[in-house]
């Protein structure tokens, strides 16, 4: 999860988020380098006495300066879009769970369980036990087996929601009448914390997504929920 001062992203737990990482670093250096030239042409323009007449009509730079932002424009979109279609892939999931978000609080079912169904509620104040984290925490953990593809179906019965869990680079809107899909696979056990990301009224910032992830062997025992 996130923590006070964070520059950078959270750490990948899944190979989406590697890969958007690495996206982000990429997309990042070029960023760079266009403020550095931008920047030293600006430079040369305060500091350089433009006495010279022979750049009205040079061709040669216009050809460069048109052609050079599309080949920098193509170095972005491919492995953008690569990380899209990726997001979209759905390779026989192991495991399908739906979300339902309500005002303000998530419903989960375990489809593959019997219709296994409960609520999410944000822990309030009081009831946080010493480790729990304010403003995160739930009475309803999410139970998932890491190195598993799981399928998450996404739907809210009122307003516009978003489950978003950075960690696991994963931000699905929830949208009234309209059941949307991802997929992740952990790719290491532990806690992981989401939000939702769509205002969606006055407690919007009252309804996290807490994902306890284990070892697979621990979860064919069957399902475990943290009351």
């Amino acid at each position: 999860m996130a923590h006070a001062a964070q520059v950078g992203l959270q750490d990948a737990t899944s190979p989406i988020m590697e890969e958007l990482i690495i996206f982000h670093d990429h997309a990042l250096m070029i960023i760079f380098l266009i403020c550095f030239l931008v920047l030293y042409a600006l430079f040369l323009t305060l500091t350089t006495k433009l006495t010279s007449t022979n750049i009205s009509d040079a061709q040669e730079m216009e050809t460069v300066w048109t052609i050079l932002p599309a080949i920098i424009l193509v170095l972005i979109a491919l492995p953008s879009l690569r990380i899209l279609y990726m997001t979209d892939e759905i390779n026989d999931p192991s495991f399908t769970i739906k979300s339902i978000g309500h005002q303000w609080y998530w419903t989960y079912e375990y489809t593959d369980y019997g219709g296994l169904i409960f609520n999410s509620y944000m822990l309030p104040p009081l009831f946080l036990e010493p480790g729990d984290l304010r403003l995160l925490d739930v009475d309803n953990r999410v139970v998932l087996p890491v190195e598993a593809p799981v399928r998450m179906m996404i739907t809210s019965q009122d307003v516009l929601h978003s489950w978003a869990v950075p960690t696991l680079g994963l931000k699905t809107d929830a949208i009234p009448g309209r059941l949307n899909q991802t997929t992740f696979t952990a790719t290491r056990p532990g806690l992981y914390y989401g939000q939702c990301s769509e205002i969606c009224g006055a407690n919007h910032s009252f309804m996290p997504i807490v994902l306890e992830l284990i070892p697979l062997k621990i979860f064919e025992m069957g399902p475990v929920f943290t009351l």
